[in-house]
């Protein structure tokens, strides 16, 4: 135990080396995050499947076209659970605050990983709230999409035309989502750390003082680094 500037004591947690760390996700938030992962992988791949002649062979990978069919919208209704579930766990977090709008118009000094020269971050920066939107909009979409044209259960309620334009948004907010993740991963290997925050629960000190400062001095005032 030690006391911060304040005078707050501080409960502190160590990584096998004997590093200080904090708790950045709980375990019930990353499993929670590791399942709609895994149903999005599958929703990827059975959707391109299901999409194009081309991609057909990745059928293959679920026992065939028929079963890819199946699989594929009862897959989407579990994603949507899971991310919502989610969502609800880190909506308090990801809204918009003063200093988001100016670190958008730094994006530069982003790229640069020039952190000194930004705003002071929360838990979460304004591209990754702007992703969590974005990730709400298109589950919403997709699922109500999805429904109208899922023929084996409720497209015979829904007129051609509707169908027709419900099969064209679920496809290109597909497409928005498909590249969402894919900025997702590709930010999560850029900053170094990020990987283990939500295999392991925790990061160290010094990541969370140089890229979430706001929101390392909110825990550390809490007195307590493991929650």
């Amino acid at each position: 135990m030690k006391r911060d500037q304040d005078g707050n004591l501080i409960k502190l947690r160590t990584d096998k080396d004997g590093n200080p760390v904090i708790q950045r996700y709980t375990a019930n938030e990353r499993s929670n995050h590791w399942l709609t992962a895994i149903c999005f992988i599958v929703l990827a791949l059975t959707g391109l499947a299901m999409f194009h002649p081309a991609m057909s062979w990745l059928a293959l990978l679920f026992g065939g076209g028929q079963w890819t069919r199946i699989l594929h919208p009862f897959f989407g209704v579990v994603m949507f659970v899971s991310f919502m579930l989610l969502a609800l766990r880190m909506r308090a977090h990801n809204k918009f605050e003063d200093g988001d709008k100016q670190w958008l118009k730094q994006i530069g000094d982003v790229l640069a990983n020039r952190e000194d020269k930004l705003p002071r971050i929360g838990k979460y920066n304004a591209g990754q709230k702007m992703l969590f939107f974005t990730l709400v909009v298109c589950m919403i979409v997709l699922l109500l999409s999805g429904i109208v044209i899922w023929r084996q259960w409720f497209s015979h309620f829904f007129p051609i035309g509707l169908i027709r334009f419900s099969a064209l948004m679920h496809a290109f907010f597909a497409f928005v989502i498909i590249t969402a993740i894919i900025v997702h991963i590709y930010a999560g290997l850029w900053i170094k750390g990020s990987i283990g925050a939500m295999t392991r629960g925790f990061v160290s000190y010094g990541w969370a003082r140089k890229h979430h400062p706001k929101w390392f001095e909110e825990v550390m005032k809490k007195g307590d680094s493991g929650h």
